[in-house]
């Protein structure tokens, strides 16, 4: 998904009406998923919950450890007041290790809350994700510990 667009609440109107289709549509991003037949005024008030619930007064405060900030509003990465770019999926593994600091996660935990459990990728592509976000951060790259045959965590220790 493109980061300029993550923020815009999807709506899946359709006539599938199977748990099936349901759940395929909200595992494939959307907000909310409407089956036919609806009310034009069902439709306005989940549209509107929608876009209470992605409201600006709903976001989240930057996260940082270090000189190391992530917006999640602006979907930006700034060290020492500088935006630096990296990849959708070292951004995704970076906002993970920032809302839990201090906490060693596996391989086979980054894959599945970072990526998705919907994702079959071999668990060593963590490893490349994390060399890749490591060069990005530069000097800050040592916040990212790799703990020895565990796995990956971030800290400021």
């Amino acid at each position: 998904a493109d980061r300029q667009f993550s923020a815009i609440p999807v709506i899946m109107l359709t006539a599938k009406s199977m748990e099936e289709d349901k759940l395929a549509g909200l595992n494939s991003g959307a907000d909310d998923y409407v089956t036919k037949p609806f009310s034009p005024r069902e439709l306005l008030a989940r549209a509107k919950a929608l876009l209470r619930r992605k409201s600006p007064e709903h976001a989240q405060a930057p996260m940082r450890a270090g000189n190391v900030a992530l917006d999640p509003v602006s979907c930006t990465v700034m060290m020492d007041e500088q935006k630096i770019d990296i990849g959708h999926a070292e951004y995704k593994l970076l906002k993970f290790l920032l809302a839990h600091p201090e906490r060693v996660f596996s391989r086979s935990q980054l894959l599945d809350k970072v990526w998705g459990d919907h994702v079959v990728i071999e668990e060593r592509t963590v490893d490349v994700h994390v060399l890749r976000l490591r060069k990005a951060l530069k000097e800050a790259e040592s916040l990212i510990k790799t703990v020895r045959s565990v796995g990956y965590m971030l800290s400021e220790k």
